[in-house]
Formats: C-alpha cells, sequence, structure tokens
C-alpha cells in the first residue's frame, strides 16, 4: 500500500478511534451489537469473532458486561428495552438481541 491510498486507510482508523458512536449508515444491526459485544469482550482480553448464534456468556461475557450490553443497545438503538425484555433469554446470542432490537424498532 503506497501514497494516497495508505494516507486514507490510516486516516479511516484513526477516524474510527476518535468516534464512539457506531456507523449507524452503513452497518447492519447485527453488525453493530456484534461490535458492541466485541468491544466488551476486548475490555475481558478477548479478541475473537463472535458468530451470530454464539452463547455470549460462553464467549467470556460476565453477568455485569450482560447489564453493561443492555445498556448499550439501549444507547446505540436509541430504545428502551422494558423491564420484561431485560433477560439473560434475550441476550444470550446477537442474533436474539437482534430480534429484539428489531422488535423494539418496529413498536416505535
Amino acid at each position: 500500500m503506497t501514497g494516497w491510498f495508505r494516507d486514507a486507510a490510516i486516516f479511516r482508523v484513526r477516524i474510527w478511534e476518535i468516534f464512539t458512536v457506531l456507523d449507524r449508515l452503513h452497518s447492519s444491526a447485527a453488525d453493530r451489537i456484534t461490535a458492541l459485544v466485541r468491544k466488551l469482550l476486548v475490555k475481558r482480553g478477548v479478541d475473537r469473532v463472535i458468530g451470530r448464534d454464539e452463547d455470549l456468556s460462553e464467549s467470556g461475557l460476565s453477568s455485569l458486561d450482560t447489564v453493561n450490553l443492555m445498556l448499550a443497545v439501549e444507547a446505540e438503538f436509541d430504545v428502551k428495552i422494558p423491564d420484561r425484555d431485560m433477560t439473560p433469554a434475550n441476550f444470550r446470542t446477537v442474533a436474539l438481541i437482534d430480534a429484539l432490537v428489531s422488535a423494539l424498532l418496529a413498536q416505535a
């Protein structure tokens, strides 16, 4: 990689590091949720790809991480998750969280 192409790539990486809000225009809800999960896992020293149907607690998320994930999902998608839906079962996988977010956005 040489010249302006390398500089553009470095600029994109630096811009991504600066912004804390995920790119809402070009990412699917599942991609945004996966990014939130990865961010929490990296804090725990786990740096790997997470599948849509992979159990997040088995991947390394603690119960406290799950609570933080619930709050992060609310902030990321600008939704309020009803208390009845704030269950470990709804936050077991990226696919389940994606389904919950889709249902909440459809109600809005």
